[in-house]
């Protein structure tokens, strides 16, 4: 499974690189801390809207700390043959932690 950190997603949010960023923790979760410009797609969603994830450029899921993001990517992988998606290793919780203090934590 391909990974990217939190400082890679950052330079690439920063050179306004074409991605699109799916959050896959649940809606409360979400309300707490969220990268801007996120799809919020709870896992349980995500058989239903598989139209919303792109497949013609990078795709970045994460969720708190990297693990329901990696099982959301190998399903993808699996049934719907994706090549473009990485997860974001350490999840929301890492981003707010080496990228951005003032983000709520929990």
């Amino acid at each position: 499974m391909k990974e990217i950190t939190v400082r890679e997603l950052h330079q690439m949010l920063k050179n306004d690189e074409p991605i699109q960023l799916i959050d896959v923790r649940e809606e409360y979760e979400y309300e707490i801390c969220h990268l801007k410009n996120t799809t919020l797609i709870p896992v349980a969603e995500i058989p239903d809207n598989i139209d919303k994830i792109q497949k013609d450029k990078t795709v970045v899921i994460y969720c708190h700390h990297g693990v329901r993001s990696a099982n959301v990517i190998n399903y993808l992988k699996k049934t719907h043959q994706f090549t473009n998606l990485y997860n974001l290793a350490g999840g929301i919780h890492a981003w707010a932690v080496h990228i951005d203090i003032t983000m709520k934590t929990y």
